[in-house]
C-alpha cells in the first residue's frame, strides 16, 4: 500500500512556479515588504505592490496586537474610513478591546464611561451583539483578573502563575487561585484575543484592498487538515505532514516598535527553484 502511494504521489507534476508565488502570497499578506520584493527578484516574478500600504497596515495590526486599539483605529480611518463605517462586527469587537485594555489598566470609572457611552447603544442597535456584550462587561465584577493576567507568566497557563512580579497587585497575592470566572472571562485578557481583533481588522483591510483575507499557504494548509480528517474517518492511512499540528504553528515573532513592518524572517528566503 505505502509502495503504491509513493508511486502515485512520484508521478504529480508540481510546478515551482506556483510554489514560488504561494511563499510570495505569504511574505505579501503577512507584511514582510523587504523579504517579498527580495524574494521576487530571486525568483523572476514581476510584481506591482503598494508596499507603503503593506507598512501601513501592519502598523495598524501591530497596534491592535500591542493593546493601542485607538492608535489603529486612527490609522484605520486615515487609511481607507469605510472599512469600519461598512464593518459594524468589526468596528464593536474594536470597541470591546478598548474596553478591555481599560480594565487591563484598572481604569474602571473609565470602563465604565465607556461602555455606557459607546458599547451599550451599540448593544441596543444590534441584538446580536448582546451575549458577548454581557460577557465582556463581567469584567468589571471581576478586576482581579487584571492582576492575575500580570502575575501570569508569559509561557505559563491558565493554572500557572510566576511567584511575584512589582507590578502585581496587592490585591491579587500571587498564592492566590485563580478566580473562578477566570475560565469563562480569562480568555478576554489574554493577548491571544489581541491576535483575534488584529486579525480581523487585517482581514478587513485587505478586503477594501480586493486582495484574499488570508495566504494561500494557509488555506492549502486548512485543506490538507479536512483531507486528513476525513480519510482518518475512513480509517485510511494518512502520509505526509501532519496539516492539523501545521495549523497550531506561529508565524515569526512581531515587534511592537514602529520598525516591525519592515522585520523579516531571520533566514534568508528560499526560492523554488
Amino acid at each position: 500500500m505505502d509502495l503504491d502511494y509513493e508511486k502515485k504521489r512520484a508521478t504529480v507534476h508540481t510546478d515551482k512556479h506556483d510554489l514560488n508565488r504561494i511563499v510570495l502570497d505569504y511574505l505579501i499578506i503577512e507584511g514582510y515588504c523587504d523579504a517579498a520584493a527580495e524574494f521576487a527578484k530571486e525568483a523572476g516574478i514581476d510584481i506591482s505592490v503598494d508596499f507603503q500600504s503593506i507598512e501601513e497596515r501592519m502598523l495598524i495590526r501591530n497596534a491592535v496586537e500591542a493593546g493601542h486599539v485607538d492608535e489603529a483605529v486612527r490609522r484605520v480611518n486615515e487609511l481607507e474610513p469605510e472599512i469600519l463605517d461598512t464593518n459594524a462586527s468589526l468596528l464593536f469587537h474594536l470597541q470591546l478591546q478598548s474596553f478591555i485594555e481599560l480594565i487591563r489598566h484598572d481604569k474602571t470609572q473609565e470602563a465604565l464611561r465607556f461602555a455606557s457611552e459607546e458599547l451599550a447603544p451599540r448593544g441596543a442597535q444590534n441584538p446580536e451583539f448582546l451575549a458577548e456584550l454581557e460577557k465582556t462587561m463581567a469584567l468589571l465584577a471581576f478586576p482581579e483578573l487584571a492582576s492575575f493576567d500580570r502575575l501570569r507568566g508569559s509561557a505559563a497557563d491558565e493554572d500557572s502563575y510566576v511567584e511575584t512580579l512589582p507590578t502585581a497587585s496587592a490585591s491579587a497575592p500571587a498564592t492566590a487561585k485563580p478566580p473562578p470566572a477566570w475560565s469563562t472571562l480569562g480568555s478576554l485578557m489574554r493577548k491571544e484575543h489581541r491576535t483575534t481583533v488584529a486579525k480581523e481588522l487585517n482581514a478587513a483591510i485587505l478586503d477594501s484592498q480586493g486582495q484574499g483575507q488570508e495566504t494561500k499557504l494557509s488555506g492549502l494548509v486548512k485543506l490538507m487538515a479536512w483531507t486528513e480528517e476525513a480519510l482518518e474517518s475512513k480509517r485510511l492511512p494518512v502520509h505526509g505532514v501532519d496539516a492539523s499540528a501545521l495549523l497550531t504553528l506561529q508565524g515569526p515573532p512581531r515587534q511592537d516598535s514602529p520598525s516591525s513592518t519592515s522585520a523579516q524572517p531571520s533566514a534568508e528566503p528560499m526560492v523554488l527553484l
